[in-house]
């Protein structure tokens, strides 16, 4: 029983502690290309080149077809058209082979937006959205808007899925309302 405990609770408090979004506000945003699927299709993402249009929506989930990440998708693409007439573009970036979220990007994206696989974790150590399960691929719950100049404007990180939608479009809508993007 105790080393049951001496395993399992630190590993039980890993899984139950949100992730920290290390990127503060204003800081530089790194660029990244990824390979990423929508509608099925594999396409090649380019921040910088996504970022030339509006906003940018990034977001960091462990791994499609999970329950949180799943439910997570769904919410991006019930929002898209929101997000769509606040001139924001979204892209949900995990530690998962392309050819697994070819099918997530039809089955729960419903192809409205990219997924992009960073199957090392370079891109998710870039913008610190890493935690305890990065040693098996597992990227942190955190999501960013990005400026189009390519800083961040907004760092929001939960482990419930549902206030990383509602939280990243008030921003971008308050960027629309303001005319900054």
């Amino acid at each position: 029983m105790r080393i049951a405990t001496r395993f399992l609770l630190p590993l039980l408090l890993a899984v139950a502690m949100p992730a920290h979004a290390m990127l503060k506000v204003g800081a530089a945003a790194p660029d990244f290309v990824l390979p990423a699927a929508q509608g099925g299709k594999e396409l090649t993402f380019d921040s910088a080149r996504a970022r030339a249009h509006g906003p940018l929506v990034l977001y960091f989930y462990p791994a499609a077809y999970t329950s949180g990440c799943s439910v997570e998708a769904k919410l991006f693409a019930d929002a898209m058209d929101d997000f769509e007439a606040a001139g924001a573009t979204v892209v949900g970036v995990s530690g998962d082979k392309i050819d697994k979220l070819k099918r997530f990007s039809v089955s729960h994206c419903r192809g409205r937006f990219p997924v992009a696989a960073d199957a090392s974790l370079k891109t998710a150590k870039a913008y610190e959205a890493t935690g305890a399960f990065s040693f098996i691929g597992f990227a942190s719950r955190v999501s960013y808007v990005i400026s189009p100049e390519g800083k961040v404007l907004f760092a929001h990180t939960d482990s419930g899925p549902a206030s990383h939608v509602s939280e990243t479009l008030a921003v971008v809508k308050r960027l629309q309302a303001a005319g900054k993007h």
